[in-house]
């Protein structure tokens, strides 16, 4: 069954984010001989349209007042996108733009919304979105009767669209009047990999006992590599001060999907494993060989954090 796919796109730097282009990927993918198209607001979008990779067509707005993220002004554009793109299907990445315009434009469409999804899939010419439940513990699949279906989309979840950017342009309205105003933005420095974009993340938990202990931490991803591995921490051990909150990784943290996961002195609770059971590969260092990490880690090492981690960053070293 063909689809008619829209992508709620974000720009990052003048151009597509890179969430953006594999959420085109995807839809390269699911479109089935159905049309793809991108929704590009902000200064700039006219621009950015000839990047998006795999979108025939791409509805924007250039005005800059899109540029701060106003979810009453991008529901009233996705809106309009929707519905001159003639599409069935809409996904949107799992950000704080997806948060919010996923579930409103499902209730003004009077449609069904499938949130934070790790997979959309064509089963048959039947699309089904799997998304983590109880906590991280367990996945389930839906499908979705009525049009258009939509879904916020974790990063990481397709490959990133190849091919030209967009033929045709369609201009959108501009930003219209709002209920709601931006007053301020803070934002937190990082600097360095950041957790999500690492293809390793090494994270601590509780078990470190203390601050000093996340710099063995450190030193592992270092002897990885500063350019593959970034660290990040389970909430316990944020909330003891051992690691700031932008590298807390779980439900209430970010999510990560890297190629490596090293779990090291983290139980393994289903509101860390949210974050990170995307992984690919999760290896698990516990002293506690009940640790409920074992459950999901490919590889486990039962022993005592400050022998097991050493002896890793010396092998890494070697490598």
């Amino acid at each position: 069954m063909a689809n008619n796919i829209l992508v709620v796109g974000e720009l990052e730097g003048g151009a597509p984010s890179p969430t953006t282009l594999e959420l085109l990927g995807g839809a390269q993918g699911l479109a089935a001989g159905g049309a793809v198209s991108v929704m590009l607001l902000g200064a700039g979008a006219s621009g950015a349209a000839a990047q998006a990779a795999g979108a025939a067509k791409a509805f924007v707005s250039d005005d800059a007042a899109y540029d701060t993220f106003n979810g009453e002004q991008w529901l009233t554009a996705a809106q309009s996108a929707v519905e001159q793109s003639g599409a069935n299907v809409v996904l949107v990445a799992q950000s704080v733009v997806g948060r919010e315009v996923g579930p409103r434009l499902a209730s003004r469409l009077n449609t069904a919304v499938a949130m934070d999804c790790v997979s959309v899939a064509d089963a048959g010419g039947t699309l089904q979105f799997t998304r983590p439940c109880y906590g991280g513990n367990a996945l389930a699949t839906y499908t979705i009767a009525t049009s258009p279906a939509i879904a916020t989309v974790r990063a990481k979840s397709f490959e990133p669209a190849s091919g030209g950017g967009a033929g045709e342009v369609v201009q959108l309205a501009g930003a219209g009047a709002s209920r709601v105003a931006v007053l301020g933005k803070e934002k937190a420095e990082a600097t360095g990999l950041q957790i999500q974009d690492a293809k390793v993340v090494v994270s601590g938990g509780r078990g470190l006992g203390a601050p000093e202990g996340f710099q063995q931490i450190e030193a592992l991803a270092s002897a990885i590599g500063s350019d593959k591995a970034a660290v990040g921490a389970s909430r316990a051990a944020v909330d003891l001060g051992c690691s700031p909150p932008s590298q807390q990784v779980g439900l209430t943290g970010k999510v990560v999907t890297p190629d490596l996961y090293i779990a090291v002195a983290i139980s393994g609770a289903s509101q860390h494993m949210a974050g990170c059971s995307g992984s690919k590969v999760i290896v698990a260092v516990n002293r506690d060989k009940d640790a409920n990490i074992f459950s999901f880690a490919k590889y486990g090492i039962v022993g005592d954090w400050k022998a097991v981690v050493p002896a890793l960053i010396e092998e890494f070293k070697k490598v």
